[in-house]
């Protein structure tokens, strides 16, 4: 019997250090925690992969770049792939492939491998998120972007973010691949940046992008990050609980994937608890 192919969502930004990591790891712990189903978290970002600091990981057992003997002889398997990932702690059912070590080596990625790296992930989990980062020369996010069920584009409220640098990659390039600016949802990223007061209206229509939804980052979130302890603040702070929320049950909603509070709701044993209790459910 064939498994069933996990959906694919590929967060990618139009500007380097913006939040794309952070709003695309936020996304799938929100799926991780609403559905309690296994989620893969893949850092496809081949020349500055951060997710590792981010957890608080320092020396990471195993990364991407350790994984091309497995990838050059289409070796790896989801076993393998699942040994490799770090399950996050507290919420293990996301876990995480860190990403490539070796930045020098991001060019010799070859699509066959990216490939193959995605077709072994869609076996391995209920779901699989991919982040590419803002750098489009390199295999991993062509042949990611050309995969995904969900594309996201996360920008922010500045001109030259989405204006200059959308305009450039999603409006010229990626058309060359097949895939045009409509084909995108929008994450817009509010930062502690002041200039730049468009809103998201303005920046998928000039885009071509649907609004998917917004994340706050702030001064509290860049120390998290900077400290390892992101997981830890979207499980406890308040506003980390929060985080990626709206965006994650719409991502959830596209790809049929039900929360774990409407699966326990239809259990015929949990009807008859409630009819036990009078049809209440406290």
């Amino acid at each position: 019997m064939t498994a069933a192919i996990a959906p694919l969502a590929v967060f990618v930004g139009t500007t380097p250090n913006i939040g794309t990591t952070a709003a695309a790891f936020a996304a799938a712990y929100r799926i991780g925690e609403e559905s309690g189903k296994p989620i893969g978290y893949l850092c496809l970002n081949l020349k500055s992969a951060k997710m590792h600091r981010y957890l608080g990981v320092d020396e990471p057992l195993v990364t991407l770049d350790k994984l091309r003997p497995e990838l050059r002889s289409y070796s790896l398997t989801p076993d393998m792939l699942r040994r490799a990932a770090y399950p996050v702690p507290h919420q293990p059912n996301v876990q995480v492939l860190f990403g490539n070590m070796m930045r020098d080596q991001a060019e010799y990625f070859t699509p066959e491998e990216a490939e193959h790296l995605l077709a072994v992930a869609e076996q391995t989990f209920a779901f699989v998120i991919a982040d590419v980062g803002a750098y489009w020369d390199n295999a991993a996010t062509i042949c990611a972007l050309r995969k995904a069920g969900s594309r996201v584009l996360v920008t922010t409220p500045l001109l030259s973010h989405f204006q200059e640098d959308g305009r450039r990659w999603i409006g010229q390039v990626s058309p060359l691949f097949g895939i045009n600016p409509e084909q995108y949802d929008a994450i817009l990223i509010n930062g502690p940046w002041r200039n730049g007061g468009y809103q998201m209206k303005h920046i998928c229509k000039e885009l071509g992008t649907s609004a998917l939804g917004q994340l706050q980052l702030s001064e509290q979130v860049s120390t998290q990050l900077d400290n390892g302890t992101y997981a830890q603040w979207l499980k406890t702070d308040s506003g980390g609980t929060e985080a990626m929320r709206g965006p994650a049950k719409a991502i959830m909603q596209r790809h049929g994937i039900r929360s774990i509070g409407m699966s326990v709701a239809v259990q015929p044993w949990y009807r008859k608890l409630l009819s036990h209790r009078n049809g209440t459910s406290s």
